[in-house]
């Protein structure tokens, strides 16, 4: 193998790949990276049994060939070469990759013994890469991290004709997100649990392109998800379990009682202030009325705060509680700089959406659910 491929195109490629490599994988070789190189590109490829990750971009290739190599310890080495262009070359033993003056001899490892990546399944339809990466990264971060809790780790995407919903929950918040898509079947209807993380990283990669989604068998541990987009292909096992019914939490429009319009960054600064003394599980205090949300967190003990926001309300005054960060990611996934939020009733489950304007309606296609937490009395 022979070949000459741009620093920036290749440390993007590999960085890609190496990022779904297992950090101690259960089998050495499943830390291994294949590179082929054919036909005037290089296709880079990884896979641990759960999800896989290929790309191909154009190289100048004198030699074809295809070796495997640490994923990891390539990665690190293209980010920091000195020059424009990267050189690899070697046979099946060991590969040369060089750059300017510099020179890394990584020895390879058995290609032969290297498992197959799984086939993507027949494509399912197609969707607007950047709307749906926003959409991703607008409910991920109510998604668990608790891996002995599976089913909370992922998204659940909920397809129904030519509109995909996705929600994640990790039992104290819920984010809901819904969009168009143009499916293959206009009448198909179907649910998949994607591991979040993977699906953050693939939505990312492939937002400048249109994205395939692919689906495949979603029987009990037959489940399989394929992504194609931008010369990207991906691939991951669905997450087995039995996802919650969290679409009772979105309060009903007609059992709303008060809604409260606020600048998203005002609030955002203001919590962060609040923040800084609030007991690890405690809540901060807000109060919504007379057209402020007053916030207030700590103890008489050692440190109190408060703060107060303009706000717009309509309807009785509230008295709640939320966790900071919960309330922080929130208003983070939102992207306008208004924040709306409707409440039942002080101790149910309040609604937060977005609004480019303080005229505007609230959109149903997006929810961020925020348990509130009890107040200490």
């Amino acid at each position: 193998m022979k070949i000459r491929v741009g620093r920036e195109v290749l440390a993007e490629a590999v960085g890609w790949v190496a990022r779904g490599l297992p950090s101690r994988p259960s089998v050495p070789i499943l830390a291994g990276m294949v590179v082929d190189a054919a036909d005037g590109q290089v296709t880079l490829s990884g896979f641990d049994y759960e999800s896989s990750a290929q790309v191909s971009v154009p190289a100048e290739v004198a030699d074809e060939g295809r070796v495997l190599v640490s994923g990891r310890l390539l990665s690190d080495i293209c980010k920091s070469m000195p020059r424009d262009s990267v050189d690899l070359s070697g046979e099946a033993a060991r590969v040369q990759v060089s750059s300017g003056a510099a020179r890394f001899v990584l020895h390879t490892l058995p290609i032969d013994e290297y498992p197959p990546l799984p086939e993507i399944p027949a494509a399912s339809g197609v969707v607007d890469g950047a709307e749906f990466a926003r959409a991703v990264a607008q409910v991920v971060s109510a998604a668990g991290r608790d891996d002995t809790l599976p089913v909370f780790t992922g998204i659940r995407l909920e397809i129904r004709g030519p509109v995909i919903s996705l929600l994640a929950t990790d039992r104290y918040r819920l984010a809901v997100r819904t969009l168009p898509w143009q499916p293959i079947d206009a009448a198909v209807e179907t649910n998949a649990l994607v591991p979040a993380k993977l699906l953050l990283d693939v939505t990312k990669a492939m937002a400048g392109h249109e994205l395939t989604l692919a689906l495949g068998s979603t029987r009990t541990g037959d489940g399989l998800i394929g992504f194609e987009g931008g010369g990207r292909h991906a691939t991951s096992r669905l997450i087995d379990g039995e996802f919650p019914k969290v679409r009772g939490l979105i309060p009903a429009e007609n059992a709303i009682t008060s809604t409260v319009t606020v600048e998203t960054a005002a609030l955002v600064e203001a919590v962060k202030r609040v923040a800084l003394v609030a007991e690890r599980s405690t809540p901060v205090r807000i109060t919504f009325a007379d057209g402020t949300a007053t916030l207030d967190a700590g103890n008489g003990e050692e440190a109190q705060a408060s703060e107060a926001v303009g706000i717009t309300l309509n309807g009785e005054p509230v008295v709640t509680g939320f966790n900071a960060g919960y309330l922080l990611d929130g208003l983070a996934s939102l992207g306008t700089p208004i924040a709306h939020f409707a409440f039942t009733r002080p101790t149910k489950p309040a609604n937060l959406t977005g609004l480019r304007s303080p005229e505007d309606t609230p959109s149903s296609d997006a929810a961020y659910i925020l348990m509130p937490m009890r107040l200490p009395t």
